[in-house]
């Protein structure tokens, strides 16, 4: 019995890790096609984007161009591979900022610990009160919608969460015997947050980036709907699903198109998130 039992183990166990593969497998190959369109809309589109052709405004996908026209006759295709790219260019710039001021300010807490701590997930909760959108509508009253306005509202939202994420990492790392040889050797905070606990939560915020990039194409998204985001006649999907709204039922692909650029990304990036932790967090790789 004991036998067929262990085998029955080990088969399970075959497939967890066959499925952990899968996820980076897909999640990689998804994000390595979004990232290779979005840097062909640099060099290359079927059409210019902005071109407008209003004789042959709203023709269906394969009657002109591969994937129809809009309102205006713009080329649907050439609009999506642009609009790629602004997501794209948008999302990562945000979370690379969002990331970075967010790591610092954890690492930073779990070093000095006390009033600083404290001080940090006050602001922290006060950020979380304060949604993307809303803060993006502030921001446009003073910096006018755009790119920057885009970029600055969803980098805002990401500090927090990269600053508990990594708090909460440092603080098991600063409780490792490594770490405290390392101030029985005499080095100072700084140093050991650099050379010693950096190094080892590195993976969690790496996991951490990856998926908060879905997020941030989701939130340039949304933004983008409200008018908040790339001015005109930039393409960008949230616009794009937003000028659809009065053409839904003579033109449908208008939105449906978008829309399933935005949950393939958000896709991807989830898929290749959940693929890094598995394949970076060794507990989950001794499982």
């Amino acid at each position: 019995m004991a036998p067929v039992v262990s085998a029955e183990i080990a088969v399970r166990r075959r497939r967890m890790r066959l499925s952990k593969r899968m996820n980076l497998v897909v999640g990689a190959a998804v994000v390595g096609l979004l990232v290779a369109i979005a840097l062909l809309s640099l060099v290359w589109t079927p059409l210019p984007p902005a071109k407008m052709q209003i004789i042959h405004k709203l023709q269906p996908p394969f009657s002109f161009g591969l994937l129809g026209t809009d309102q205006f006759g713009r080329d649907v295709l050439s609009m999506l591979m642009v609009g790629c790219w602004n997501s794209l260019s948008i999302a990562i710039v945000a979370v690379a900022i969002g990331g970075t001021l967010g790591s610092i300010a954890g690492i930073s807490a779990a070093a000095f610990r006390g009033a600083f701590e404290s001080l940090l997930m006050r602001v922290c909760d006060v950020i979380f009160a304060l949604p993307p959108i809303l803060s993006a509508m502030m921001l446009g009253a003073f910096l006018g919608p755009g790119r920057l306005t885009a970029i600055i509202a969803i980098a805002t939202f990401m500090i927090p969460v990269f600053a508990r994420v990594t708090l909460a990492s440092a603080l098991q790392a600063w409780s490792r015997d490594y770490v405290l040889a390392a101030r029985a050797l005499g080095n100072t905070r700084f140093t050991i947050s650099v050379r010693h606990v950096l190094p080892n939560i590195m993976s969690g915020i790496i996991v951490q980036a990856t998926i908060q990039l879905g997020l941030a194409v989701l939130t340039e998204a949304g933004l983008s709907f409200l008018g908040l985001g790339l001015a005109p006649p930039a393409p960008t999907w949230g616009r794009m699903l937003a000028d659809a709204q009065t053409y839904l039922a003579l033109a449908p692909w208008l939105a449906i198109l978008p829309g399933l650029a935005i949950a393939m990304t958000v896709f991807g990036f989830n898929m290749l998130g959940d693929g890094l932790r598995d394949l970076l967090d060794p507990r989950e790789a001794s499982r």
